[in-house]
């Protein structure tokens, strides 16, 4: 058969591809037979940002030959090629950023021997076409407009993504399901949400996270390999992840993993995290594929917009420079504890003057004063909770406790002492203690003046010291 002339019959860039069938769903080298002059063109003449591996286009080469090995390429040439299926996608590979790629596989009635074959068309767009990225089936248009609808008119993000991570696994037919977002700066992941089915003997993923599961993490854009997912569905999938992720690898194996779908979510080209599906149904791999493709762009959004929110919320509650609570959070939570409403009873408040700061910061400098402050801080949270500690002033931090005795505020005060002597750091300390969260603001000024009264005792026996 002439392939070219076969490919010169189409009008846009396309290519035969063969297919080597060993039966039993299992396949063999896949091959680019021969393209139109489009096609060809698309190699060796590429526009900027589709460069493939070489520019040199040779007949009955193995696709590898011009780009990385694309699982998700090779299950659309099975299927077309083997199972005669007419298939379609629009995909943004990783590879391409900013590229997105209108692609169609059709079956070729012609065979040799084992090998089957199809075509292969292709459309480059450099900017996303939302009509082409509508264009599903209805059954996977309904489960992305349930997922966009749960994430609308839930009231709490967390529960409605709780939701929707279960009706994702229950789409996959899958073990269990999970979105896990990654903390670039820390170096830190964090389970959004998951889902199991009934009798799994899989635990839950924050038994995983350790201080080393983020490096691990970052060898899935090696798994994925520039294509937009991994979709590993039987043990010739599975050697690929292995070669690409040995360590990652032997954990799905300890676990007793058999397949997995991998996900990146995104908002642009910022990678927020990854969603995935274990142990799933291979038989609705692509449906699956179909309906994450489309699903991950919704969620990308709404996380993003989530972990912006979360960001606000930390910048609007938390002191950039130590980490703990500042002054605006104390007074919202003053005002809860005053409020008639509150099911608050006992109060106990702690003042805290950090001494010598100003001297440090005359004869050091600001940087070695606000390392003092940090580890201020850092003794502070070795006593008590981080939500409990504000940072009232320059110097000043208060410990704010409810529903506690007088007992454990006069033993939390010892400890500090103790404790802000291996942080080389030096607190005047003023307590009190009320069982009527309405007297919340006498508390406050009692225990300021008695840290005024230690303050002024330090000096008398430091008058050295800088105030």
């Amino acid at each position: 058969m002439d392939f070219r002339q076969f490919c010169n019959g189409f009008g846009a860039m396309t290519c035969v591809i063969s297919v080597e069938d060993l039966g039993d769903g299992r396949y063999g080298k896949i091959r680019i037979v021969d393209g139109n002059d489009a096609y060809i063109s698309s190699i060796e003449n590429p526009a900027p940002g589709v460069e493939m591996l070489v520019k040199k286009f040779i007949p009955n080469s193995e696709y590898t030959n011009y780009l990385t090995r694309d699982l998700n390429f090779e299950d659309y040439s099975y299927r077309a090629a083997v199972e005669r299926k007419c298939l379609h996608s629009y995909v943004k590979p990783d590879r391409m950023p900013g590229v997105l790629f209108n692609m169609t596989f059709l079956p070729v009635a012609y065979e040799e021997g084992n090998l089957k074959y199809c075509t292969y068309t292709m459309e480059i767009n450099f900017e996303a076409d939302s009509k082409r990225l509508s264009n599903i089936s209805t059954d996977i248009a309904t489960a992305v407009l349930e997922t966009s609808l749960k994430l609308r008119i839930g009231k709490d993000f967390k529960s409605s993504m709780a939701e929707v991570i279960k009706d994702i696994r229950e789409l996959c037919d899958a073990e269990h399901c999970c979105i896990l977002l990654l903390d670039h700066f820390e170096r830190k992941c964090s389970v959004l949400c998951e889902s199991f089915s009934d009798n799994t003997d899989l635990i839950p993923m924050e038994n995983y996270l350790d201080d080393k599961f983020y490096d691990i993490t970052e060898t899935w854009k090696d798994v994925i390999a520039g294509s937009n997912c991994v979709i590993a569905k039987n043990d010739q999938d599975m050697d690929v992840v292995k070669e690409r992720s040995p360590i990652w690898y032997e954990s799905l194996s300890a676990a007793r993993v058999k397949r997995i779908v991998l996900f990146p979510l995104k908002f642009g080209e910022e990678l927020l995290g990854y969603i995935w599906a274990i142990n799933f149904d291979p038989e609705k791999a692509p449906k699956i594929k179909e309906t994450l493709e489309t699903t991950t762009f919704i969620l990308g959004s709404e996380i993003n917009s989530y972990l912006l929110m979360d960001r606000l919320k930390i910048l609007s509650s938390k002191d950039m420079l130590t980490g703990v609570m500042n002054r605006n959070e104390m007074n919202n939570l003053i005002d809860k504890i005053y409020a008639e409403d509150t099911n608050i009873t006992s109060v106990g408040v702690i003042f805290t003057d950090l001494n010598g700061l100003k001297t440090v910061n005359d004869q050091q400098g600001h940087t070695a004063g606000d390392n003092l402050l940090k580890n201020a801080a850092r003794a502070l949270e070795e006593v008590f909770n981080t939500k409990n500690i504000f940072r009232a002033g320059g110097d000043e931090f208060t410990v704010i406790l409810t529903n506690i005795n007088e007992e454990k505020i006069r033993q939390d005060v010892e400890d500090l002492s103790v404790v802000s002597e291996r942080y080389g750091v030096c607190f005047s300390i003023g307590s009190s203690f009320t069982e009527d969260n309405r007297n919340i603001k006498d508390a406050l000024r009692i225990a300021d003046e008695r840290m005024y009264e230690d303050k002024k005792h330090y000096y008398e026996l430091h008058p050295d010291k800088i105030r």
